[in-house]
């Protein structure tokens, strides 16, 4: 804990003096993001105050998004929302390490089928193989988005020998596969009992739904669907009218 008055200056009210004191410890990386953050009881005898005025403090934190209060679980350092571009194709292992935290991809269901379900018949055709993945994938050990992918396995044999389950589908088709166009539907739903317990967030919450179709010139490659927790994901369009980006090669 730092000093939370300065001699020479007029002392602030201590709600504010906790919260500013608090926030230091977050914004220099004392307190991590995702880290759980002390009871309130424990902050009164830190602080050696009552519990409005830590209550307080904490209340403000929480409405400049710096903490998540969670009923029953305690309070913990908010995990900064994740950007993404809407006109690209995001590569979530990318993004999340490029803001520093550490990503994972834990792979639920994996199964290689003739296409059965119209979905599977559009992307492979009648009588086309699909290899159909379930994953999520993790910021810093913490769900941030379910995964169903479907591969086109006429399009791309080769990742129906590839291990799945600790590495980001996306991020392999995206270093294996040239794509040539893809179309993004982005939509928003509540969050179900499923999606509660695989994202471990509240039932009823808002989640973001990324569904995307990817081609490699007459050929399907992918069809994907990524809910993402919608507190800590958002997807973000920028376009220059004097730059045009061709596709990757």
């Amino acid at each position: 804990m730092t000093a939370l008055s300065d001699p020479g200056k007029p002392a602030l009210p201590l709600h504010v003096q906790i919260r500013r004191d608090l926030e230091d410890q977050i914004r220099s990386g004392v307190l991590m993001p995702g880290q759980k953050v002390a009871f309130e009881h424990e902050l009164m005898t830190v602080y050696n105050c009552s519990r409005m005025t830590v209550n307080k403090a904490m209340s403000a934190l929480s409405a400049a998004g710096l903490i998540e209060r969670r009923k029953r679980a305690g309070t913990f350092v908010k995990l900064p929302r994740l950007d993404s571009t809407v006109i690209d194709i995001p590569d979530i292992q990318i993004d999340i390490t490029a803001r520093g935290e550490s990503y994972g991809f834990e792979l639920t269901e994996r199964r290689v089928r003739t296409a059965v379900t119209a979905k599977e018949r559009e992307l492979a055709g009648e009588d086309g193989r699909v290899l159909c993945l379930t994953g999520l994938h993790l910021a810093s050990g913490k769900p941030l988005a379910v995964e169903e992918r479907l591969i086109n396995l006429a399009a791309v044999p080769q990742a129906e020998a590839v291990d799945f389950s600790h590495m980001s589908p996306g991020h392999w088709l995206l270093e294996a596969v040239p794509w040539t166009q893809v179309e993004n539907e982005i939509s928003a739903t509540e969050a179900d009992a499923e999606l509660t317990r695989r994202l471990g967030i509240e039932k009823g919450q808002a989640c973001l739904v990324l569904d995307r179709r990817t081609w490699s010139g007459p050929e399907r490659i992918t069809t994907v669907r990524q809910t993402y927790d919608g507190t800590r994901y958002r997807l973000v369009a920028h376009f220059d009218t004097l730059r045009r980006s061709a596709p990757r090669p």
